[in-house]
């Protein structure tokens, strides 16, 4: 498969690498930042941090604080209406997905106007984009490498991939001291959403050399870190492997996109507000089994494992994670999965599956995962 890798994003890792924000930032020639966290860093204080040091270097920093978990096109709205009245010279996302997501998003409206919906697809964006600088303090979407924005439309509550080379982020400071701080049940969600990632990026229509890399990598790194991250929160050599391997795995998902366990999770985020986490780590099992009639050999390749065998290490990270293992559970309607079954054939992720679902395909999913 060919493919053209650039990666416009510089990559500052290890603990305690916090303290070199303002200089990175002094680093893009701006003076005046937009921060964009939400309310769980800013009281574990990590955003403090941001301010203090973007402080020492001499740059000044404005914060927006209303991100929500999934943002939506209001987030997006609001964070604009900031930025527009602040006029920062560049963007700086500290937290977890919602909040880089969200500072993307921020800046599609505020760089080239008109409305997040402009800018559903691949390549809508219209003008150069402020410089970001991503500060992770999750291990899961890998956000900090990718040039997409995941956005719900509030109305609609439909998600939307808004992606554009121009939103990818200069700088990315991975610390996994800040990570050490995420409630267990974070840990649980993002870190299943990365294992995700690491699975489905390997066996994409797309995969090719860069990305079957970097999901090595990350599988390498995600496989044996997550269940001592559940059962030793303080344990900074398995966060920080944790880090690094939802790093890498955004790095594949920019390479090589996801599959039809992002496509069947997202409408029940949407419709039943599953956490994201949760929906893909309840569904990803059922496409590795469908998937594996077909591409069985890769799964192999990657994990050492039959399909099956792998489906059921799934299973049991997940449950050890404390995560929901059936859509009742959840409190999905069993009358309702033909019209998840509808939206989930509408997801622009699944088109990238390796195999063809259809949306009789998706109904034998859901209810097998019911």
């Amino acid at each position: 498969m060919a493919f053209d890798f650039h990666c416009p994003t510089r990559i500052v890792f290890g603990p305690g690498r916090l303290a070199e924000l303002g200089g990175l930032a002094a680093s893009l020639s701006v003076q005046r930042v937009l921060l964009v966290s939400d309310a769980g860093i800013i009281a574990a204080g990590h955003t403090e941090r941001c301010f203090a040091s973007l402080a020492e270097a001499g740059v000044y920093g404005e914060l927006f604080d209303g991100v929500q978990e999934n943002p939506t096109t209001t987030n997006v709205e609001a964070g604009v209406a900031h930025a527009r009245e602040y006029r920062p010279e560049a963007i700086i996302a500290i937290g977890g997905g919602s909040s880089m997501d969200c500072a993307k998003g921020i800046n599609f409206v505020y760089s080239c106007g008109g409305r997040m919906q402009d800018y559903w697809g691949v390549g809508k964006a219209t003008a150069d984009m402020l410089p970001m600088i991503a500060v992770p303090t999750t291990a899961g979407t890998g956000s900090e490498t990718q040039s997409f924005a995941l956005i719900s439309d509030a109305e609609t509550h439909v998600k939307m991939a808004c992606g554009d080379k121009r939103a990818a982020f200069r700088i990315a400071v991975l610390d996994p001291e800040l990570t050490i701080t995420q409630p267990a049940r974070v840990t649980a969600l993002t870190g299943m959403d990365a294992i995700a990632h690491t699975l489905e990026t390997f066996v994409t229509k797309r995969r090719n050399a860069m990305s079957l890399a970097y999901s090595r990598e990350a599988w390498a790194l995600l496989a044996p870190a997550f269940a001592v991250v559940l059962a030793e929160p303080q344990n900074l050599g398995a966060r920080s492997n944790m880090q690094l391997g939802a790093m890498f795995a955004g790095l594949a998902i920019e390479n090589s996109m996801l599959g039809s366990a992002h496509a069947s999770a997202n409408p029940l985020t949407a419709e039943y507000n599953v956490v994201h986490g949760e929906a893909v780590g309840l569904m990803l099992p059922h496409i590795i089994r469908r998937n594996g009639q077909s591409v069985g050999d890769w799964y192999r390749e990657l994990t050492g494992q039959s399909p099956e065998d792998l489906a059921d290490l799934v299973s049991q990270l997940r449950q050890q994670a404390g995560l929901a293992g059936t859509l009742s559970e959840c409190g999905v309607d069993r009358a309702r999965l033909a019209e998840l079954a509808a939206a989930a054939t509408e997801q622009w992720t699944g088109t990238f599956n390796p195999v063809e679902m259809s949306q009789e395909d998706y109904l034998h999913v859901y209810e097998a995962a019911w």
